[in-house]
């Protein structure tokens, strides 16, 4: 079936299907919306709506090797979820306490909006955020800081405009695949923690992590995210 499908389609259209194929396994999400800083406007994504207009052959290409291709109309966001271990990136502490502070300040800002839905923060408003939270003690190190940044950046959790990720000034914008990564209930057992070990700042143990990871029916977030999970709240 997949086969048949594929050959209708033209060589321009394969190529597409094909550099899609890897950048979905690369990045994990795709979406509907590309941001351009220069111009501070909003484009629709063109990949991600041929995606859309072929969903089913890129489900069942997907489905050979154990991957699940999903698609939320609501925030318009394509990504892939896989039940295999081996398929998944373990975040360590920092990048994981970034992941969830960005979450808190994406549901604070959208409160906020009303036009536009961006939700931008600088580096700096993050790094205070965490220390007002008790997540660090300190602002981390540039090496780290900049790693951490760079891998969230890479699985399409945040964007950059100009700027080092390790300078206080550089502005973020947080992307609303930030909601598939952390569900409400982590985000408390990640506040359980922090109050149990205040600012600490060593590696996680085992124990820690299935907590901070757990959830009542995980939906595996494939490729990216160890912290599985869609949110289960939904802002209208």
């Amino acid at each position: 079936m997949f086969e048949k499908q594929f050959e209708k389609l033209g060589l321009t259209d394969k190529d597409n299907f094909v550099r899609l194929v890897n950048q979905l396994l690369g990045h994990t999400f795709l979406l509907v919306d590309e941001y351009d800083f220069e111009e501070g406007v909003t484009r629709v994504n063109k990949d991600y709506l041929f995606v859309e207009r072929n969903i089913e052959l890129f489900q069942e290409y997907f489905s050979y090797a154990g991957f699940r291709l999903e698609r939320d109309r609501n925030y318009g966001v394509i990504y892939l979820t896989s039940g295999y271990e081996g398929s998944r990136v373990r975040f360590d502490k920092l990048t994981t306490l970034i992941v969830y502070t960005l979450r808190l300040i994406y549901d604070e800002e959208r409160e906020k909006l009303t036009l536009s839905q961006d939700v931008f923060c600088t580096v700096g408003n993050l790094v205070h955020k965490m220390i007002s939270l008790g997540a660090v003690t300190k602002k981390p190190a540039n090496a780290s800081l900049n790693d951490a940044l760079r891998t969230l950046s890479r699985f399409r959790v945040i964007l950059k405009t100009d700027g080092a990720f390790d300078q206080p000034q550089t502005r973020l914008l947080i992307l609303p695949t930030i909601l598939f990564i952390v569900s409400n209930e982590q985000i408390s057992n990640m506040f359980r923690l922090l109050d149990e070990v205040p600012g600490e700042e060593t590696e996680m143990d085992e124990e820690e992590e299935d907590m901070l990871y757990e959830d009542d029916e995980p939906e595996d977030m494939g490729q990216g995210w160890q912290s599985a999970g869609a949110a289960k709240k939904r802002k209208k």
